[in-house]
């Protein structure tokens, strides 16, 4: 007898066996990684969405702390074929269900075929499917979260103290390897909330203003945006992932919801300068659509979606992949070299 169920918007209720247990709601998506479950757990993008791992094993080798990217799980329910102990007692410490035996094909296909949908969980001795039903019918879209910057963003700013350049790390629910990332090249990072005010940061007199990845509709981070656009043409911006689509919009570019996204740590990214193919990590549900005053420079080579979007006259440097994941492909790491070396030359920026 089954002690776990998922209802999805498509009407269809599937039944699963409980490892973690409890009731929650959210965005049904999945990723491809066959690695890195500990970094997609702890990954703040995933707040507010149910993940499902295509991969059939999770938790295959353990779960160790110094592999996490944040304090805590994000997604509010995960999903796999078959879950190991180790990961089964970490979710159900941080109170997160979990649950396996689902047909993980079947449901990545129904993602992949209907696009990204509402999920309600129920998990546990009491689970039921009405349960899960009633979740779904409670759960609300993505782009009506507005307050999910604040969820994962931090309260007060945090210094993390090096000789080089100054970066303003603006937090939208940035992962840890990003701080990781700058600091092992001695920036002087201060991370500060999503939320900081143009005077907070100006005080700071930032060398490059740098806007993190993030979870969520980036038309909800109304904050970012009008951050980007009070320092634009006087500071190098750069972004990451929601960064990116953030600065996009600034710069009066447009955005928009993808079928189901892209997550996973093999996404071909191809550069128009170079003509160079380089295999990249993605999670994100929605991209840029139109850049405005900025260029498209690098793009996705199965869908043609913008992957990289710079202005050489206002200094932006983003990236719609994450350069720093781990696990994942190191082919674009030097991201991080090119960001400072743009901080290093601000005077290099012809717009006043």
């Amino acid at each position: 007898m089954s002690d776990a169920y998922l209802a999805l918007e498509t009407g269809d209720v599937v039944e699963a066996r409980a490892r973690a247990p409890g009731a929650a709601q959210g965005e049904l998506v999945f990723t491809t990684a066959y690695t890195g479950y500990e970094e997609s757990l702890t990954d703040p993008s995933y707040e507010a969405q149910v993940l499902t791992f295509a991969y059939p094993l999770i938790g295959n080798y353990g779960v160790r702390e110094e592999r996490f990217e944040s304090d805590r799980v994000h997604p509010h329910a995960v999903v796999a074929r078959e879950m190991t102990d180790d990961v089964a007692e970490w979710l159900e410490a941080e109170g997160v269900p979990g649950v396996d035996h689902v047909d993980t094909r079947d449901l990545v296909t129904d993602i992949r075929d209907r696009g990204a949908m509402k999920v309600g969980v129920s998990a546990g001795p009491e689970a039921s499917p009405e349960e899960a039903k009633a979740q779904l019918e409670s759960c609300p879209h993505m782009s009506d979260i507005t307050d999910i910057g604040e969820r994962v963003s931090v309260d007060e700013p945090v210094h993390h103290a090096g000789s080089g350049p100054r970066v303003a790390l603006v937090d939208c629910g940035a992962k840890g390897s990003i701080v990781d990332s700058l600091t092992a090249r001695n920036a002087d990072v201060h991370v500060l909330p999503y939320d900081v005010s143009a005077e907070t940061v100006a005080d700071l007199d930032p060398d490059v203003l740098f806007i993190s990845n993030g979870p969520g509709d980036p038309a909800n981070f109304e904050a970012t945006e009008a951050l980007v656009t009070h320092f634009k043409g006087d500071l190098p911006i750069a972004g990451i992932c929601l960064g990116q689509q953030v600065v996009a919009r600034a710069f009066g570019g447009t955005t928009e919801k993808m079928t189901f996204g892209h997550r996973g740590v093999n996404q071909p990214v191809l550069d128009h300068e170079s003509g160079r193919v380089v295999m990249t990590t993605q999670n994100h549900g929605y991209t840029v659509d139109e850049p405005g005053d900025l260029t498209v420079t690098q793009v996705n080579v199965n869908d043609d979606t913008p992957e990289g979007i710079d202005s050489e006259e206002y200094g932006v440097l983003t990236r719609q992949y994450h350069p720093e994941a781990n696990p994942g492909p190191h082919d674009t790491l030097d991201f991080f070299d090119d960001v400072l070396a743009l901080a290093e030359d601000r005077a290099a920026l012809t717009v006043n």
